[in-house]
């Protein structure tokens, strides 16, 4: 077992398989790979408040990686060792994007967050404790590419939810030989649904390890925490997402839990949740507005201990 390190300057937009990989590892081994991801585009945004003008891309992925072991219809399982922070973070309102681009107007704001033992100093008052979770974590279409920024895909992406965190195994289903691992988007701390679109983000390092479950057809990613399991639902609207996500949990408990149909419908209604994922959307956002999300990502769990 080692571990492969994997510097931010691989980092680039899109997830592609025309994109030769940087790392090959076999699925399995317990090595473990350390994605360094970057976060110049807020720095520059913070010292030129110029979106038009960035030279920095936004959302960059760091990879890709070939898992050998990995084919198409199998599922690739990510498991999060570690992520380590630098000493800041941003906050960041660009203009048009996000639940409060209303009352933040036209102008970009950006802030400087720093990071250290005391914790995130997100205002004067408030320095809260790093929940430090990994926003873009994807593998590669079998054709074209995969956006980077929005929407969220089946592949995975930029889904931005808390749960893809330090102890928790994200499954994401193989498209291509070897299916191609990219991470970026590293976040120090992030409320559920990121009303802002850009949470506290921080340039850092995760530590991941990957194998393979041979013929699980994922048809969306789903999460394994310590306590539940989660599934990623993506369709427009919001409801359609919803359905989806609560049908892949049916099929969770029913195909691969042996439960009967009636019991799994039963305890879904007393004690499967859901909630709004990342506020990226589901599908391509129209390219007049490229920061408007289209559908939704919803997230649907179930305890672990109900299982």
């Amino acid at each position: 077992m080692s571990e492969h390190f994997l510097g931010k300057a691989l980092g680039r937009p899109g997830f592609s398989a025309a994109v030769p990989p940087v790392l090959r590892v076999v699925a399995g081994s317990g090595d473990r790979i350390a994605f360094e991801t970057d976060e110049a585009v807020y720095a520059e945004l913070h010292e030129t408040k110029d979106l038009a003008g960035l030279s920095a891309p936004i959302n960059p992925v760091t990879g890709p990686v070939f898992v050998e072991g990995a084919h198409p219809g199998d599922a690739l399982a990510v498991t999060i060792h570690e992520i380590r922070l630098l000493d800041r973070g941003w906050s960041v309102s660009l203009p048009g994007t996000g639940a409060l681009a209303g009352p933040m107007g036209d102008e970009v704001f950006t802030r400087r967050v720093p990071i250290d033992a005391d914790g995130v100093h997100v205002t004067d008052r408030h320095v809260l404790a790093p929940q430090p979770m990994i926003g873009c974590i994807g593998v590669a279409p079998e054709a074209g590419t995969n956006s980077t920024v929005m929407p969220a895909h089946a592949l995975g992406g930029n889904m931005d939810v808390t749960e893809a965190r330090p102890g928790s195994t994200v499954y994401l289903p193989v498209a291509v030989e070897g299916a191609l691992l990219s991470i970026g988007d590293i976040h120090a701390v992030m409320a559920e649904g990121e009303s802002s679109f850009v949470a506290i983000e921080a340039e850092g390092v995760a530590v991941v390890s990957v194998d393979v479950v041979p013929g699980l057809r994922l048809r969306a990613p789903r999460i394994e925490t310590p306590d539940e399991w989660v599934f990623v639902g993506l369709g427009d609207p919001v409801q359609e997402s919803i359905r989806r996500g609560y049908e892949d949990l049916f099929a969770f408990l029913v195909d691969e839990h042996g439960f009967t149909k009636g019991d799994a419908y039963a305890l879904l209604s007393a004690a499967g949740h859901s909630k709004l994922g990342g506020p990226t959307g589901s599908a391509d956002p129209d390219p007049l507005h490229p920061f408007t999300a289209i559908g939704a990502v919803t997230l649907h769990s179930i305890a672990k201990s109900l299982l």
